[in-house]
């Protein structure tokens, strides 16, 4: 039996005595409420929309293989009338509130401590004393804010309607004030503990603390100066892009004459040739990146890890704690067998976030991004790799399982195997016989029309790859990555390494099958 069957079955059977504790149950039964939720079979995510109805529930999935449980921050009147279909207007209307979470995902647990301490105490600067803290199960923390905290109307606006769009903003807020809390007691050795680790790096801008974009600013000419003039164009490039530029009169590549290096803040727009002393002089390392903190994961029917759920990868469990064992606390608290059932959701004060929310909301308007989503753009260009020989054997798993056809998640599974199909390079014709093959698959299928309107929608646009691994997009139509893919990071990757060591892998055998060869005809002689 391999190790991974063994890892498994061992976390099948902790599964199955822990989740037979009825308190364990009860914690689990009482956070769901009003809540989707969705058991996970250690491989695969079960069916949404879900939720519990009884206690007993709970027990009866795990007897089924279910190994943790997941939930929304969104609280629903019905979580059960939730459909993919619905329309943001409807899912609004459907929707009674939302709680605040945020997720710390840290690769070092003494830094995922730091961060937690940071961020609790922006929030009780600002007047926000009831909050939840859960162990993730590996090395990060959750924190959760109840609904009944935030004011339930801004402007005239109802605040559960403002779902992803507000959280998204004060999580930029809190994440801004946490990084400088975070300096102010970092050990006086940090920088060079990071020195040779991937921290992602750079010049910052001083309003808003993001690493900025460095571009160019290039005049090209014609490389062969035709019709007799000078063919001149000004463009600013990401620095680092490959693109090339034709001549738009011969089609020559054009050379690069004239460079301007710059500065561009992509989230508050500051440019160091207006305004220069906007920037750091120095190359900064992002606290960000390090705190983890990723504001893609505040999205509509995101879904997070419950309280007391078991995490499969090390088997302890998402135990809540109270804020002066931050300090104490080592993941080895949190064993199942051992572990102290508490309430992750503490009875707030009404309205008690609002001074955070206003707060957020000024520095949103000053220094935020009012494109929802901007802050994850990424401006480097991509251009598709053309792979020969293109096998669906070579396609990442979790391509292969959506391509098997889908129930849930249908719209965003499109999305994904639209911008994976053009990634890898696959003509038009051959992409849209694969697309509607596979809505044949799902159940129900999606409408014809619609299927088309997003093929065509796509390619009006620039194309893009497929989101990452790492991503909520595979998550929340029930796809869980492998340790493989998320080393990858992205399908794109999966797909161009298989290609490229099964080409090796078909050289070697070649030229072994020739040494043989040759080798027999000597003896021959």
């Amino acid at each position: 039996m391999a190790v991974s069957e063994e890892k498994k079955d061992k976390v099948r059977r902790v599964a199955l005595m822990y989740y037979s504790n009825p308190d364990v149950q009860e914690a689990i039964y009482r956070f769901s409420q009003n809540r989707e939720i969705s058991p996970r079979y250690y491989d695969s995510f079960g069916k949404r929309p879900d939720s519990f109805q009884y206690k007993g529930d709970i027990f009866q999935a795990v007897k089924k293989g279910a190994t943790s449980f997941h939930c929304s921050e969104e609280l629903w009147r019905n979580p059960l009338e939730i459909s993919t279909e619905k329309t943001k207007e409807q899912l609004d209307k459907m929707r009674i509130g939302w709680d605040l979470l945020i997720d710390i995902d840290c690769k070092w647990f003494d830094y995922s401590k730091l961060a937690l301490k940071s961020i609790l105490s922006v929030m009780k600067s600002h007047g926000v004393k009831c909050f939840g803290i859960k162990f993730s199960g590996s090395k990060g923390f959750h924190i959760i804010i109840p609904w009944k905290s935030f004011p339930k109307s801004i402007l005239g606006m109802k605040t559960r309607e403002m779902f992803p769009e507000l959280p998204r903003k004060i999580l930029g807020y809190v994440r801004f004030m946490a990084e400088k809390e975070m300096k102010k007691n970092l050990p006086d050795d940090f920088y060079e503990q990071f020195k040779d680790v991937k921290i992602k790096r750079g010049i910052k801008c001083i309003d808003c603390n993001e690493i900025v974009n460095e571009y160019e600013l290039t005049d090209f000419i014609c490389g062969n100066n035709c019709q007799k003039v000078q063919v001149r164009e000004q463009k600013k490039i990401l620095i680092g892009s490959k693109e090339k530029f034709k001549c738009p009169h011969c089609g020559s590549l054009m050379i690069k004459e004239k460079i301007v290096p710059y500065f561009e803040c992509s989230n508050c727009g500051n440019n160091s040739r207006k305004n220069p002393e906007k920037f750091s002089r120095s190359i900064e390392e992002d606290l960000f990146d390090l705190m983890g903190l990723d504001l893609i994961l505040v999205s509509s029917r995101h879904l997070f890890r419950m309280p007391y759920s078991l995490h499969e990868k090390t088997a302890m469990a998402s135990a809540v704690l109270e804020e002066d064992e931050i300090d104490s606390f080592q993941p080895k608290d949190a064993n199942p067998l051992k572990v102290k059932i508490r309430n992750f959701l503490p009875d707030a004060n009404e309205g008690e976030a609002s001074s955070l929310v206003t707060y957020a909301l000024d520095w949103f308007r000053e220094f935020g991004e009012e494109e929802e989503g901007k802050r994850e753009k990424k401006d480097m260009e991509f251009s598709p790799v053309k792979i020969e020989n293109l096998s669906e054997s070579h396609f990442p798993p979790s391509i292969q399982k959506i391509l098997l056809g889908m129930e849930d998640g249908r719209k965003r599974a499109l999305f994904i195997l639209l911008n994976f199909f053009r990634a890898i390079g696959i003509e038009r014709d051959e992409l849209e016989k694969r697309i509607y093959d596979w809505n044949d698959k799902n159940k129900p299928s999606m409408k014809k029309g619609y299927v088309k309107t997003q093929i065509t929608w796509a390619y009006r646009n620039k194309i893009v790859p497929p989101p990452n691994f790492e991503k909520d997009y595979y998550k929340g139509i029930g796809i869980i990555p492998n340790e493989e893919e998320l080393r990858c990071k992205n399908p794109v990757n999966y797909v161009v390494r298989k290609t490229r060591t099964n080409s090796k892998d078909k050289a070697k055998t070649s030229k072994s099958k020739d040494n043989f060869k040759n080798k027999k005809t000597l003896q021959e002689k």
